[in-house]
């Protein structure tokens, strides 16, 4: 089955094709559809040349949705469908309010369930940073949610006179040896301090047992050299909304 699969995050959008289980043709708008519709509009046209089955969104932007309908619509013909808690997730919902939960959130679920089986802990680099548990059942329990790596570098920007915004990404020293070095140095080393503390946190039930699985933007960039036993899947998301449409998909 050919899939877009897009996952409409607060700061950008990313798209892909998922196909047999592969995800591919990866694609981020930064603002997503509210911001660039034309880049949107533009990427659907270019995808409706090619034979597409069906749209699986996940959405934290309820006022995109809407958008992403129509958009969808005029370009490929048909009608997505938005994960929600009711979707063919492939696991139980032990969990009090399972509404509020995010798709992003459940789209990483089922991924993860998918590739790495359970019980299973899945942290997720976006402008959140969100931990994700599955037990062995396997069931959605709960998880943790932090401000991410984008939040925090815009907010010592924007609430400090002095302090630049930083682009993160690349190597970092040591110590940092200018103001720009010593943001993206407390960013890279201090999340991967914040991962190490809530994923042993979160161990605890599972007698430190949990698969963990990293994806989103940054977790390359915090994890890699870390010595971490952590698996780092950058598809991840994608994956999982093209593995809840093949169960049945909602909207």
């Amino acid at each position: 089955m050919r899939l877009l699969c897009v996952d409409v995050g607060n700061t950008s959008t990313t798209l892909g094709l998922y196909e047999d289980g592969a995800v591919s043709r990866v694609t981020r708008i930064e603002g997503g559809i509210l911001a660039n519709p034309e880049a949107c509009s533009d990427l659907m046209r270019l995808i409706a040349s090619e034979y597409v089955e069906g749209v699986s969104i996940a959405s934290v932007v309820p006022k995109a949705n809407a958008k992403w309908r129509r958009l969808t619509h005029e370009t490929l013909g048909c009608a997505p469908r938005f994960v929600t808690h009711e979707s063919p997730l492939g696991f139980a919902l032990d969990y009090p309010n399972p509404e509020r939960i995010g798709a992003d959130r459940l789209a990483d679920a089922a991924g993860g369930l998918a590739r790495y089986g359970a019980p299973l802990i899945v942290v997720d680099f976006g402008t959140a940073l969100n931990f994700e548990v599955l037990d062995a059942r396997p069931a959605y329990v709960g998880g943790v949610i932090t401000p991410g790596l984008p939040l925090m570098t815009r907010y010592l920007h924007e609430k400090t006179a002095l302090l630049p915004e930083v682009a993160l990404g690349g190597e970092t020293p040591e110590i940092g040896k200018s103001t720009e070095e010593a943001i993206a140095l407390g960013a890279r080393v201090g999340y991967r301090g914040i991962v190490r503390e809530l994923v042993g946190h979160l161990q605890r039930p599972f007698g430190g047992k949990a698969r963990v699985v990293a994806t989103g933007g940054y977790a390359g960039w915090v994890l890699d050299g870390a010595g971490l036993d952590y698996a780092i899947d950058p598809t991840l998301t994608l994956f999982g909304l093209g593995r809840i449409f093949e169960n049945g998909g909602s909207d």
